[in-house]
């Protein structure tokens, strides 16, 4: 089951892109989307918070809590809505994934998970394949330039970052707790950023629509998937994201690949299910997660 989380909070998360486009494409700032995305998403686990009678952390965790809204939360929603704006919701999505990379190396180093050969090679295979299809664009929208490299590859190091926080932190605590804290620092963090611009009612709804599903209800799903599957194979299984989202920004807005860029989409997803039947070791031979 925790595989089935993780990929459906993948799924979920490959809408961002789009929608995110739209409300852009509606006049309002990349950052101000990052934003008002955290905002109204943290005001919805509030209330989930509230509901379970779990609101209250331990004051020894706020300083990671803290550091975690600013450097992962506001990194990885500013970061991500700038390549979007820079090079359109696919190639951001599939530049959004080379974050198995970063989460493999961190995770050895912090989290003592040792990287089975099977994993390994699961890691290289969707790694070729995100490499892949960010350099076969093929046309429509889709813009790969210095700018959108850079903040996809940004958004990545942040992404990252949240399954590092999230193995040491989701045990500890209920995902609604842990982000009612930490969505209004990434928030606050950004706002000497943000230029607020006047909004249209599909702006608004747009953006409520990024406040829900690809965010609230994600992370809920994700958070669920990682209790019970390690960083590194939980990272790897949420590759199809950038499948997702490449044939979502298609339907959307015809950005297109080339046909060499939807085969290394299906080289993605080759390298999931061989990270599925994979995994990783934990130091000490403890007792695999999940």
């Amino acid at each position: 089951m925790g595989y089935l989380y993780v990929a459906i909070a993948a799924a979920l998360w490959g809408l961002l892109g789009p929608v995110t486009r739209l409300v852009l494409q509606e006049g309002v700032g990349a950052v101000e989307v990052a934003f008002w995305r955290g905002l109204l998403a943290a005001g919805i686990f509030g209330v989930h918070a509230v509901a379970i009678g779990r609101v209250r952390i331990e004051r020894r965790d706020l300083p990671s809590v803290v550091a975690f809204g600013v450097f992962g939360v506001a990194g990885l929603l500013a970061c991500y809505s700038r390549a979007v704006e820079a090079g359109g919701a696919a190639l951001a999505s599939i530049l959004l994934y080379t974050a198995p990379v970063w989460v493999a190396l961190l995770s050895a180093l912090f989290l003592g998970e040792r990287l089975t050969r099977r994993t390994v090679l699961a890691l290289a295979v969707a790694t070729l394949g995100v490499a892949g299809i960010a350099f076969a664009s093929g046309g429509g929208a889709v813009r790969l330039t210095p700018a959108a490299l850079g903040w996809g590859l940004a958004s990545a190091f942040a992404y990252a970052l949240y399954y590092l926080f999230g193995k040491r932190y989701f045990d500890r605590y209920p995902t609604a707790t842990l982000f009612i804290y930490a969505l209004p620092v990434g928030a606050l963090a950004m706002l000497p950023l943000v230029d607020f611009r006047p909004k249209t009612q599909t702006a608004w709804a747009a953006i409520a629509f990024v406040a829900v599903v690809p965010t609230y209800l994600a992370y809920v799903f994700y958070s669920a998937g990682l209790r019970r599957v390690d960083a590194t194979r939980a990272a790897t299984v949420a590759t199809v994201e950038p499948v997702v989202a490449t044939f979502a920004a298609y339907l959307m807005w015809d950005e297109r690949l080339s046909p060499a860029g939807y085969a290394f989409a299906a080289v993605v997803l080759v390298g999931v299910l061989m990270m599925v039947g994979g995994g990783t070791r934990p130091a000490h031979d403890e007792p695999p997660h999940g």
